[in-house]
């Protein structure tokens, strides 16, 4: 596998203590980044690789004041702020239907308000510095399918992606804005019964035809990648991470003899 190298860059990943968000925190700490998680509590472990682990700074950013703090301790403590990887979000499960104003109001700011907020924020940053900087957004498949029981949350994906289009053409060169969306992935939630027990996620694993659903790792790698220099010309690129796609509803019910079928 390719070595990335990201010695002497320094990492702020949002979420980063627990699933898709620690994964990526690991990955750059293996890397060779200074790695610095928030949330709005501390975890019982930080994410870590041998003798190195990420340092964390208790943040809610959904308070631009907190966003402003996190990034100062960033800076005082690193001298410099080289990618962000806008990783916390995510929604319980509501139906539209059902939902409160003040529901879908702090859906809509928790994963696109603040990610967008801390985005500005850090380019302001990387505009002085003379190498600039990667600003990565996780999305979600979300955006551009249906997403029944969650659709506060598929809408503000939806908005993240094509912010990230116009982020980039403001902000480069110096910075490069990317988005990496993947499709359903195992983390605690997925195992926790949030997708339901072990027979449902091996139901679920069998709709994708990678045959599986995401790991964390997956994301990560995409992340790295995206912010490394092999990734130089890309910019308001949205990398859909999804094992091939969901196979389409209808082959449920469809008899499909693969075995007739002539190719001309």
């Amino acid at each position: 596998m390719t070595t990335f190298d990201f010695t002497g860059k320094t990492v702020l990943v949002t979420g980063g203590t627990k699933g898709i968000g620690r994964g990526i925190a690991e990955r750059f700490l293996g890397a060779g980044a200074r790695v610095f998680v928030c949330g709005r509590t501390a975890p019982d472990t930080l994410p870590g690789i041998g003798d190195r682990t990420a340092t964390f700074i208790a943040a809610d950013l959904r308070d631009i004041e907190q966003i402003d703090a996190l990034l100062a301790n960033v800076l005082s403590q690193a001298g410099r702020l080289d990618v962000v990887v806008n990783n916390a979000g995510g929604s319980p499960f509501v139906l539209a239907a059902n939902a409160s104003p003040r529901f879908t109001e702090s859906i809509v700011h928790l994963n696109l308000i603040a990610p967008l907020q801390l985005a500005q924020r850090a380019n302001a940053t990387m505009q002085s510095q003379h190498d600039g900087g990667v600003i990565l957004f996780i999305g979600s498949v979300s955006a551009s399918r249906p997403s029944p029981g969650t659709a506060a949350y598929g809408a503000a994906k939806a908005a993240i992606v094509s912010a990230v289009a116009s982020l980039a053409a403001e902000w480069a060169p110096r910075v490069r804005v990317c988005a990496v969306s993947p499709s359903l992935v195992q983390t605690e939630s997925a195992t926790d019964g949030h997708y339901g027990d072990g027979a449902a996620l091996q139901q679920i694993s069998r709709t994708i035809p990678a045959g599986r659903l995401a790991t964390p790792d997956d994301v990560a790698l995409a992340c790295l990648f995206l912010a490394s220099p092999m990734a130089a010309y890309a910019s308001g690129t949205n990398l859909r991470l999804e094992g091939g796609g969901e196979l389409p509803a209808f082959l449920a019910v469809a008899r499909v003899d693969r075995d007739s079928t002539t190719h001309q």
